[in-house]
Order: C-alpha cells, then structure tokens, then sequence
C-alpha cells in the first residue's frame, strides 16, 4: 500500500483519518472509532500510538499504513479488546502490550470479524486471545511474536479460523486450543521458535489442523491430550502439516501438557 494514499472505503462511507502529528483532525485510533458511523473506515498514517481501543456490538473497520509503520501501545490493559463486534475488518497495525499486567496484546471476545497484516507482540498472557462460544473471527496473515504465554490461544468455545499466521519467539506455544467445544480451523500457519511446542489442543479442544509448518520449537511440533480429537488423527498429522526440527519429535500425547511451566 502506498502510504501516501487513503484507502477506499468499499462501502461507501467517509474514511476518518489518523495522524499523530495532528494534521487532521483525529490524533488517536480511539477518538475517531467514538466518531466512526455505521458504514465509515478509519485510517492511520504512521506512527506510535499510544491508546487502547474497546468496540463493542458495532463493526470495526480499521486500516493502518503497515505493521511496520503504524504501533498502537498500552501500559495499562491491552491496546485492543473486541467484544461481540459482528463484522467488520483491522489490517495493517502492530498492537504491543508494555505493561506488567496480566493482559493480552488482542483480546477478542464473541466477535466476527477479520483481522489481517497485524502484529500482536509483548503480551504478558497470550499475544491474542479468541474466546466464547460466539467467537468465529479471522486471523489471515499475521505476525504473533514475544510473548510471555502462546502466541494465539483459542479457547471457550471459540471457532475462529486461523490461517497464514506466523507465530515466533513465544514463551509457551505458538498456537494453544482448550476446552470443549472449541474447534478453531488451523491452516497453513508456521509456528517457529517458540519456547515449548509448536501447537497444542488440550482439555477437549478440537481442530483441523492442515499445512502447518512447526519446526525448530524446544519441544515438540505439536502436543496433545488424550482427550483432544484433532482432524486429521494423531497419527496422521505428520503426513498433513510439516513437523520437522522439533528436538523431542514431531508430536506427542501427554496427560500433563503444562508441566513444563509448572501447570
């Protein structure tokens, strides 16, 4: 995207601009969400922010200059926390958490919408958080980086479908699954470096798992519970994704997935 120009707004409505320089008339992401009407956009030149947005029950719509050139930061909560937010679109913004609380990068609960060409990094919990059984988002693209726990963790009935994520340098896993009746679609996403296995589904999670790339994690490729019922079996997994240079072995079954941190 050339920096320089506004995107269009495909549906129509105006797009409110974001510089932090203050040559417009919005110096924050979350003053002009307060002003965004139903069908409007916003964009953010470069720049370092710092803000925290809420949306909650009304579309999101918000386009950054690039992960590389827009940071939204928070020192107390998480720059991002989406709450039964129905449809709507965030591209192109690096979110990190600088704060010593427990708070993720991107908190998002129950909502529908795509987030794409992102950044999560830093969180002290997971970078992202996707929960609740209304929870069906998109995550297409992004960079999941340095955090304390998982990089996405997937949980309380969620049903997001992540794919094309890179998710690295994480303290836990790259991507984790928990509880019953959360099956998220995980396809084509590389999960490398992190501090223990590259995925894990625990605690009756479900999940496709299709065209991963999990290499050089501390553990293993991908980590299970007995209790999980992962698409392809177990057995097939190594044949559907790619799980190699993982020093314990491409997966594993384990009754206690967290002892390494003590869990």
């Amino acid at each position: 995207m050339n920096i320089e120009s506004v995107p269009t707004n495909p549906l129509g409505g105006k797009t409110l601009i974001v510089d932090h320089t203050g040559q417009t008339g919005y110096m924050l992401p979350s003053e002009a969400i307060n002003d965004m009407g139903e069908s409007d956009q916003i964009y953010v030149r470069p720049g370092i922010y710092e803000d925290k947005l809420f949306v909650s029950q009304r579309p999101i719509r918000l386009v950054g200059a690039g992960r590389d050139l827009v940071q939204i930061f928070s020192r107390r909560g998480g720059p991002l926390y989406l709450q039964e937010v129905p449809e709507g679109w965030i591209d192109g913004i690096t979110f990190r958490y600088v704060g010593s609380d427990q708070h993720s990068a991107l908190n998002i609960l129950n909502s529908t919408c795509t987030i794409r060409h992102c950044r999560a990094m830093e969180g002290i919990l997971s970078g992202v958080v996707l929960y609740g059984p209304q929870c069906s988002a998109t995550l297409v693209d992004n960079e999941v980086c340095r955090n304390r726990e998982s990089g996405i963790f997937i949980f309380a009935g969620a049903h997001p479908r992540v794919t094309d994520n890179r998710c690295f340098d994480n303290h836990h896993f790259g991507i984790a699954v928990r509880d019953s009746g959360s099956h998220p679609e995980l396809v084509r996403n590389r999960c490398e470096g992190n501090m223990l296995s590259g995925i894990l589904l625990f605690q009756d999670a479900e999940s496709l798992l299709v065209d991963n790339l999990c290499q050089n994690n501390q553990h293993w490729g991908i980590l299970l519970t007995p209790d999980t019922r992962p698409n392809p079996s177990p057995t097939e997994l190594p044949r559907m994704n790619q799980l190699t240079h993982n020093p314990l072995g491409a997966y594993s079954i384990s009754n206690q997935p967290l002892a390494e941190i003590g869990r």
